[in-house]
């Protein structure tokens, strides 16, 4: 056996495309080829989890590669389960990388006789043997003090900065950041940093979950081509609301750059019959066919910042080095490089 142990790859059912695009990208940059381990993720009739790995991994160093969205209780479960088989397994080390990590926006107590169930599958998290979790764009930034383990949240803002300059570069001058709210100012302001774009907000006020009742514009939007920036988009009723808003407000055109394309309900149709001129994710979370196929719906590629992630992780260098522009551009390939 190798002093060095391997990255060694594992999936559940939740993205795998994402995990397979990850390990694509790991082989290119280390010039080895780069599998997933080998293994089964599957169903009892009672729908019970069952993993079985059919690989060496003792003495390994893990990525178990698993987005725990829709649905997310199966996903989690999955997780945890595979931690558990490799810890039993013995395995030396195991990363979990969640590109999109559920239950976030349930972070803190807003009434009474509530659960932070952030804070719960934390824990969970910690007590099958994870040691270290990768995410992006963790929708509290307290978040992190839930674990007493090292988490690595990486940022979408860089990917988007690259893109925008590509797909903006002759409306620089135009563009103006939208913050949803007032608690993504401080996501949509990092974002507006790294363009040198003004910043504006849409403050909104909520009767009820999913429910907008308010919306009123904080700033000038008259004539900008407004770039709406959140973490988010789950049924796209607030995104949407956004975009007419601030088109009544004298806005020339508006797009939307959000982290997590949740897309759930009617969240497809709503964009694809909305005053939005493009909607752009990643693919945190696997897309849907309906999302694929949507006229105004663009996906942006995270596996080669997750892949030089793990790298890092597994050599034991920088991960903030991802948060910055001039490093993920190669890594991109010239995908963002003008024409």
């Amino acid at each position: 056996m190798p002093n060095t142990p391997e990255p060694k790859l594992i999936s559940g059912n939740a993205n795998m495309p994402l995990a397979k695009a990850i390990a694509r990208r790991m082989s290119l940059h280390r010039g080895v080829n780069t599998d997933l381990v080998n293994a089964r993720v599957e169903r009892f009739n009672d729908s019970e989890v069952f993993v079985e790995v059919f690989e060496n991994v003792r003495g390994e160093d893990m990525f178990i590669i698993q987005p725990t969205s829709n649905p997310a209780n199966d996903n989690l479960m999955e997780l945890l389960i595979m931690a558990d088989a490799l810890r039993r397994s013995s395995a030396k080390r195991i990363t979990a990388v969640l590109p999109y990590f559920g239950y976030a926006r349930q972070d803190r107590r807003t009434k009474a006789r509530t659960p932070i169930t952030a804070k719960l599958v934390a824990n969970m998290l910690v007590g099958t043997g994870i040691e270290r979790i990768l995410t992006m764009d963790l929708h509290a930034a307290q978040i992190q003090g839930f674990f007493d383990i090292p988490v690595d949240n990486l940022y979408a803002s860089p990917v988007f900065a690259l893109d925008i300059k590509h797909a903006f570069k002759d409306q620089m001058d135009d563009l103006l950041i939208i913050s949803p709210d007032v608690g993504g100012v401080a996501r949509a302001r990092e974002l507006a940093k790294r363009l040198n774009a003004p910043l504006a907000i849409v403050d909104k006020r909520r009767e009820k979950a999913g429910e907008v009742s308010e919306m009123t514009v904080i700033g000038d939007v008259k004539g900008k081509t407004c770039l709406i920036i959140d973490d988010i988009c789950d049924t796209a009723g607030t995104l949407c609301k956004a975009a007419e808003v601030l088109l009544e407000n004298g806005a020339k055109e508006v797009h939307a750059y959000i982290s997590h394309g949740v897309m759930s309900g009617p969240a497809v149709e709503r964009v694809t019959n909305s005053v939005m001129k493009s909607l752009v994710i990643t693919d945190s979370i696997q897309p849907t066919d309906a999302v694929k196929n949507a006229p105004n719906i663009r996906i942006v590629p995270t596996a080669p910042m997750f892949a030089q992630a793990i790298l890092n992780i597994w050599n034991g260098t920088s991960v903030s080095s991802l948060f910055e522009q001039e490093t993920l551009g190669p890594i991109y390939d010239g995908m963002y490089v003008d024409d």
